[in-house]
């Protein structure tokens, strides 16, 4: 019974330090921002660097600094490309839009008034003039809002673009930790920093580098199940010939984050508007495709998750369920982090 009362208080600890952790990393990320990255960077850096080292000979310093180099132009071209081609689909899907709408919405009055003439329905002249406003009305506010949503993108990114001495600041320094950080992973003096007498240290060393490891693959597990979603997407997008395809399927790599409903976003909207064109296998294939993508989303997030961070599929599940409930995105990084620490902590015998 004490054995339990015991595990019980080091449980109800640990959850409390926890919380306090994630509320404080979070609300003070905008200060620690370059240095967060630099270790994420740096973890990546670490093994080309490495690799550099041991089999060309080259030192330490330049390895880690060539690493680092060639990582932020990769990282930086590909940001910059993915960037142009975002801007330039929303100003040409921001130009298409009105004009689309509006036709659409003339065609539904004229197929209205043809059904009308040709079933000789003779419906009121109020009923029409009220459908006719209504169709106006909603095509009006379908372009307003998408106006203004890719008015808010383009807004958003030329705000980012405006904040140049402040982005620089980040790139110089986030650089600069990657580097330090990378050179101190595979200096041979960064294994003698372990080596500290106590068994209490070396504890603690043990639980940080198998919590590094459990955040790393949580991180990557995430992204790759986002880019599946972007890949599937695109393709299917690109088979089908949607415009804009790149676009939107990033949207929907983006609106993945929110299970089920994320996706349902983009995909319902496009297979209605196929559907109100006529362009009925296209709709029903945009709807199949978004069946298939999110079943095939909700089988691989579990199976990817326990696979890669020895997770319960059940408890990951339950994570994020409960984590988008309670809090949205940042409540799912919340109870997903929290299984993730609990379970790392739990098989080193700490709680």
């Amino acid at each position: 019974m004490e054995a339990y009362i015991k595990k019980g208080e080091r449980t109800a600890v640990f959850f409390l330090l926890y919380s306090l952790i994630f509320y404080l990393f979070f609300n003070t990320l905008k200060y620690t921002l370059p240095f967060v990255l630099g270790i994420i960077f740096a973890l990546i850096c670490r093994k080309p660097a490495y690799y550099l080292t041991m089999t060309f000979k080259i030192k330490p310093w330049l390895a880690s600094l060539l690493s680092s180099i060639v990582f932020f132009i990769i990282l930086i071209g590909t940001i910059f490309l993915c960037g142009t081609a975002i801007i330039n689909e929303t100003v040409s899907l921001t130009k298409f839009i009105p004009e689309y709408i509006g036709n659409l919405a003339n065609s539904l009055y004229d197929n209205l008034m043809k059904l009308n003439d040709t079933f000789i329905i003779n419906i009121d002249s109020n009923i029409l003039s009220s459908l006719e406003s209504s169709i106006s009305d909603t095509a009006a506010s379908v372009v307003a809002t998408t106006v203004n949503l890719s008015t808010l993108i383009i807004q958003k990114i030329l705000a980012i673009l405006g904040s140049v001495p402040y982005i620089a600041m980040v790139i110089i320094f986030t650089l600069l930790a990657t580097y330090y950080i990378t050179l101190n992973l595979i200096s041979p003096h960064s294994k003698n920093i372990l080596k500290v007498a106590g068994i209490k240290v070396n504890r603690t060393v043990e639980i940080a580098l198998e919590m590094r490891k459990m955040i790393f693959n949580f991180s990557l597990s995430y992204l790759l199940i986002v880019f599946i979603t972007f890949l599937a997407t695109l393709i299917g997008f690109t088979i089908l010939r949607i415009p804009y395809a790149f676009l939107l399927s990033l949207l929907c790599g983006i609106f993945d984050i929110m299970p089920i409903l994320g996706m349902a976003i983009v995909y319902i909207p496009l297979a209605l508007i196929n559907f109100l064109q006529g362009n009925y296998f296209t709709g029903l294939a945009l709807l199949i495709l978004w069946i298939i993508v999110m079943v095939v989303r909700q089988i691989i997030e579990p199976k990817i998750m326990s696979t890669t961070l020895g997770l319960n599929p059940l408890a990951v599940l339950a994570a994020i369920f409960i984590g988008i409930e309670a809090g949205g995105v940042l409540g799912m990084l919340f109870f997903m982090f929290l299984v993730v620490f609990y379970t790392v902590l739990n098989e080193l015998k700490v709680i």
